[in-house]
């Protein structure tokens, strides 16, 4: 297999896990206002993910180290017609995580909620912005013969890809009160599944509809198996959704993820051998071969990826076994 290729894989493999993990951060976050009853309540919903948030970002860092050294065009392009999106993006996660950290530093009432506040809007905003990212990698920015965006931040905004970041934000709230149900007990436990039930059946309808306007606006479905991945992943949600009406949240929040990983692997499915689609003409889109870094500057990066990325994934699965227990409002420091 050709390294160009390897590399395309290992990005899709990065961003699956990615919106894997992520995803019920983003989740838990959007959710911690609403979800939590009283200041202990929110404490424990922000310590369920406290121990693993930073690690699950990592997954994004190295998917953009990763396309820097693999794609170095296509970095620049996304990078750079992308660049007021993504900076929203990351201003967001910076107070996502100054606002995890400071919480707890005042017990005044309007200090926390501020904070509060600022955790989910952290989280709504990057689940926003990486459907309509998406979205438009496949549906076609302007790229000229250049490699360079041609567009405005507007011209990202359309309603397929809003429908796109809509369908992210639902699927990672979803994603998130199971993941509350697994580590949290009693009240919280039960109203985060009872949330899981009512956010499912907008989940759903969006996520018809976004597969219903891929259909209509790109040729994902014209690619051999993305759209069948596509169509597994709306099972897999469905599975999901009936799992959480009989209470096998574990394996409802198993099957959640499966979904998220399977939505993941149909769009790359759909833009391979792409990796950028040209909406001003199509052999001007960014390829795994025309973006590409040397054979050799592959190679190395395919040897270094073989020697880390286990040791990586070893640390992180044992890092979630350490702290795989609930999370009670018993000796919490808050």
């Amino acid at each position: 297999m050709e390294l160009n290729v390897v590399w395309f894989i290992l990005l899709t493999v990065l961003f699956a896990g990615f919106f894997l993990l992520e995803g019920f951060d983003y989740g838990v976050g959007i959710l911690v206002p609403f979800l939590g009853k009283n200041d202990l309540e929110r404490r424990i919903l922000i310590n369920t993910i406290g121990p693993v948030w930073e690690g699950n970002e990592v997954w994004m860092i190295t998917a953009g180290g990763a396309m820097f050294a693999a794609f170095p065009h296509v970095y620049a392009t996304l990078f750079s017609g992308f660049y007021l999106a993504l900076l929203m993006m990351l201003m967001a996660l910076i107070f996502r995580g100054v606002a995890v950290e400071f919480r707890s530093k005042d017990d005044h009432s309007v200090w926390r909620k501020t904070w509060d506040g600022l955790i989910c809007a952290g989280s709504l905003l990057p689940a926003l912005l990486w459907g309509v990212a998406v979205t438009n990698l496949i549906r076609g920015v302007p790229i000229n013969a250049q490699m360079q965006y041609t567009g405005t931040f507007f011209d990202l905004l359309s309603p397929y890809t809003l429908v796109g970041g809509l369908s992210f934000v639902l699927v990672f709230i979803f994603h998130g009160a199971l993941y509350i149900g697994l580590k949290t007990e009693k009240e919280i436990a039960a109203r985060a599944r009872q949330t899981a039930l009512r956010v499912g059946v907008a989940t759903a309808l969006a996520c018809l509809g976004l597969v219903g306007l891929t259909y209509t606006n790109t040729d994902l479905f014209g690619t051999s198996g993305a759209g069948g991945a596509l169509w597994l992943a709306v099972t897999a949600f469905v599975i999901s959704y009936l799992l959480v009406v009989r209470a096998r949240i574990g394996w409802a929040f198993a099957a959640s993820g499966m979904s998220i990983v399977l939505i993941t692997v149909s769009f790359f499915w759909g833009l391979f051998p792409r990796l950028i689609v040209s909406s001003l003409n199509p052999a001007w889109s960014l390829t795994v071969y025309n973006a590409s870094s040397s054979q050799y500057t592959l190679k190395l990066m395919t040897i270094a990826a073989a020697v880390f990325v286990p040791v990586i994934l070893i640390y992180q699965g044992w890092s979630y076994w350490v702290f795989r227990k609930r999370v009670t409002g018993k000796n919490l420091e808050y």
